[in-house]
C-alpha cells in the first residue's frame, strides 16, 4: 500500500532542503557573509532529515522518485526566488549603432533614472558607436533594458554580474548593502 503522507513528507522536506541549497549558494556567490551560514544551518537540518526517511525505507522506489522529485522541484523554486529577490548588481554594456543627438542623451536620461554611466565612442564597422557602461542594481535590470530599447531598439546589449566594485559614485551606497551581509 501507498503511504501517501509519507511521501509527502518525503517531497517536502526534500523541496526545502534544495530550495534553501539553491538560495544559499547563491547567497554565498554574491558575499552574504552573516546570512549564508544560518540558511545553511537549516539546510543541513532539513538535509538529513529527508535522506533518513528515504534511507530507512528504500524497500519502496517511489521514495526515491519522489525524493528526487522534491529535488528538481526544489531548484526551480530557489532559483525563482532568488530572481525575485534580484541580489546584487550588474554591469550592462550598451553598444548603439549611431550617434544620434537621441542617443546622446541616453546617459543623463539613464543618470536621471538611478544608473551609473560612462560613456566612451568607439569606431565599428559601419561607423561611429556610442558605448554605455552603466551600473545598476539587478532589482533595476529589466527596467534599465526597456528604457535603452525605448531610445535604440538596435542597441547591442551585453551583461554580466561584477564580482567586485570599487570608486565611483556607487561606491558608497555598495559599500553599505555589503556590510550589512
Amino acid at each position: 500500500m501507498i503511504d501517501v503522507k509519507m511521501l509527502l513528507m518525503i517531497f517536502f522536506i526534500n523541496f526545502a532542503y534544495i530550495t534553501l541549497n539553491t538560495l544559499r549558494f547563491m547567497l554565498t556567490m554574491k558575499g552574504y557573509r552573516l546570512i549564508a551560514p544560518i540558511v545553511s544551518m537549516a539546510e543541513i537540518t532539513i538535509y538529513i532529515l529527508g535522506l533518513s526517511m528515504v534511507l530507512n525505507r528504500l524497500d519502496n522506489p517511489l521514495n526515491l522518485f519522489v525524493y528526487a522529485l522534491g529535488y528538481a522541484v526544489g531548484i526551480s523554486v530557489g532559483i525563482r526566488i532568488e530572481d525575485k529577490l534580484a541580489l546584487g548588481y550588474i554591469m550592462v554594456t550598451a553598444i548603439l549603432p549611431s550617434t544620434t543627438e537621441e542617443q546622446k542623451n541616453l546617459p543623463k536620461i539613464l543618470r536621471e533614472s538611478g544608473y551609473g554611466v560612462t560613456v566612451t565612442y568607439a569606431q565599428g564597422l559601419e561607423g561611429e558607436r556610442l558605448v554605455l557602461e552603466i551600473l545598476s542594481s539587478r532589482k533595476m535590470e529589466r527596467a534599465l533594458y526597456q528604457l535603452i530599447k525605448e531610445i535604440e531598439e538596435h542597441a547591442f546589449i551585453i551583461s554580466y554580474e561584477p564580482k567586485y566594485i570599487s570608486g565611483g559614485f556607487w561606491t558608497k551606497k555598495v559599500r553599505k548593502r555589503q556590510d550589512q551581509h
